[in-house]
């Protein structure tokens, strides 16, 4: 199974818009965001009435507009997320370093953002993938990725028209 990863959005529509029409032609069965979207319109994007695959979403710390983005994203919640899919344990926080020690020990990916940093390392055995902005604000490259549940491996991807 093919997951769709994606964080700091940070109220870029068009490369938002973009990400997740690239996961939609990719076929993908999920979609994770690893928080900061910024405000609820930008959230709309990804609302369960737009999005045909099941999302997973966390807040980000500059996601200060939490009732709106709670209106607009129901199933929204602090980090840490933990979720099982295809028999692997998810675990996702925006920032790495707010993960405690058994979450990660418990997870067999690992899912943060925060950085703007596009990384994917695999480490005592789990992956850990960092889709990196997709804003491109700070990096000035817009990213997403692709996680492979099967090979339990990810892909980053430029966010592109």
């Amino acid at each position: 199974m093919k997951i769709g990863v994606i964080s700091d959005t940070h109220d870029r529509l068009p490369t938002f818009a973009r990400a997740v029409s690239m996961f939609r032609r990719l076929g993908v069965g999920a979609v994770f965001h690893a928080g900061d979207y910024v405000a609820p319109f930008a959230a709309q994007l990804i609302a369960p009435d737009k999005l045909s695959v099941p999302l997973h979403c966390i807040y980000g710390n500059n996601d200060g507009e939490r009732t709106g983005l709670k209106t607009v994203l129901p199933n929204i919640v602090d980090g840490p997320l933990v979720t099982s899919i295809g028999g692997k344990t998810i675990a996702m926080h925006h920032f790495i370093d707010w993960f405690d020690a058994e979450t990660l020990a418990s997870a067999d990916v690992v899912i943060s953002g925060h950085n703007h940093t596009a990384s994917v390392e695999m480490r005592d055995g789990k992956l850990l993938l960092n889709p990196g902005e997709c804003c491109g604000w700070v990096n000035d490259r817009c990213t997403c990725a692709v996680l492979d549940l099967d090979a339990v491996s990810a892909e980053i991807i430029e966010v592109h028209d």
